[in-house]
């Protein structure tokens, strides 16, 4: 069962990251995704490949991240879902698929007919989910959104990372960073879509807004604030829990961070204070209590601090690897893809890339029956369009002729 999802087809309309992401994520699951793109212009996150390839000192390679992370192990099929030729290829993958899934707003699904109504007509059974900007119902459910919108700004993330004294807002920590956590929340909500038609033989209509996605990622200032009947005070903290320096973030020597989230000062206090040098804190009376702890927290702060910023990153790394309260480096992507406990879990896996280079890509962070992720390549644009006809039912001549018609690609 390390693949539960195969056997299931899935027929991806969709484009970016956001809704893709999904189909990555049910991909590592083992389910079978169709992507569809336009005829003549793709994906348009292909038009971004170029730039940010040449941008990262890559160019000339055909593995291409931005794609290759929410489009892998997926089959390509370019159809221009515009033109009446191509209809009856879209229906027959319709009429062959569980999920359809799409990012596209309901004004350009009823133009291209494939609203709910639209799909179900064709196959009763299907399973129909959207990815939206801000919902499928309300005043903006025509609006479009992209995470940095929707998610990162809408949804309280940008807020929630800026103290009370920053000039600029807080931009995303990495790029399309509400999307594959939006995408990763419809991956969940397609699972459970596809287990309830099991049980019950009905299927569901699934939407994922990123706005709802942002809600919940900072869901415990939200209903904070309703609880409260104000919004959070922001302020210029340096510790996850005010009040407790062992909770706190401290600069090295090189200008690296550590984190320390140990929610139980007084446990960890004689052992924390040994291994950054500050032995002459063993069992001191004066912070023998968490009472006492957050009086002094400040001079602690100090303290701490000082000592820290005697030594570089990774001479603390090392140092602290046995302590027993939870910590963690502060790393950057070439450290995370390295990370010793993402490899030995599968989450960094290699897949060959069009001119038969190994690359690595992170896998989705599921794990099932602690099988290795089986991961391929994402498509070249339209790559498997005659297969896939093929497969349908077309013969040779009629592709040709769809061809020539611009209904596919």
């Amino acid at each position: 069962m390390h693949r539960p999802l195969e056997g299931i087809r899935i027929l991806e309309v969709a484009q970016f990251t956001y809704v893709p992401a999904a189909g990555a994520v049910l991909a590592d699951w083992g389910a079978d995704i169709i992507k569809v793109e336009h005829a003549e212009n793709g994906d348009a996150q292909r038009g971004l490949v170029r730039v940010l390839g040449l941008a990262a000192g890559k160019g000339g390679s055909s593995f291409a991240p931005i794609m290759e992370g929410p489009n892998r192990s997926k089959s390509s099929i370019g159809i221009d879902l515009a033109k009446p030729e191509a209809r009856p290829v879209l229906e027959e993958l319709i009429r062959r698929s569980d999920v359809f899934l799409t990012n596209y707003l309901p004004t350009p699904r009823a133009k291209l007919g494939i609203t709910l109504e639209e799909v179900r007509a064709i196959n009763p059974d299907i399973i129909y989910v959207t990815g939206s900007g801000f919902g499928s119902q309300g005043p903006d459910a025509d609006k479009g959104a992209y995470d940095a919108t929707g998610f990162w700004a809408r949804g309280g993330s940008a807020d929630g990372v800026m103290g009370a004294s920053a000039d600029r807002m807080a931009f995303m920590p990495a790029g399309a960073y509400g999307d594959n956590i939006g995408g990763m929340t419809i991956a969940g909500g397609i699972a459970a879509a596809i287990a309830g038609r099991e049980r019950t033989g009905e299927p569901s209509v699934v939407d994922v807004s990123l706005l709802g996605v942002g809600a919940w990622a900072t869901q415990f200032s939200v209903n904070l604030a309703l609880f409260t009947g104000q919004a959070p005070v922001r302020d210029d903290k340096t510790t996850a829990a005010p009040g407790n320096p062992l909770t706190g973030s401290y600069r090295t020597s090189d200008g690296r961070w550590l984190q320390f989230s140990m929610l139980q000062p007084t446990r960890f206090w004689n052992e924390f204070v040994t291994l950054i040098g500050l032995e002459e804190l063993v069992d001191d009376p004066r912070f023998a209590t968490m009472e006492a702890i957050f009086e002094h927290n400040e001079q602690i702060f100090e303290m701490f601090a000082e000592a820290i910023a005697k030594r570089p990153y990774a001479e603390w790394v090392e140092t602290l690897a046995s302590l027993s309260g939870p910590w963690a480096p502060v790393q950057n992507g070439w450290e995370i893809g390295h990370d010793e406990a993402l490899i030995a879990n599968g989450r960094i896996v290699d897949v060959v890339d069009a001119d038969g280079q190994t690359q690595k890509l992170v896998a989705n962070p599921v794990k099932f029956d602690d099988a290795p992720v089986r991961m391929t390549r994402a498509p070249q644009f339209a790559e498997h369009t005659d297969d896939i006809l093929r497969e349908l039912g077309w013969d040779d001549d009629t592709l040709i002729e769809l061809k020539i018609a611009g209904a596919v690609t």
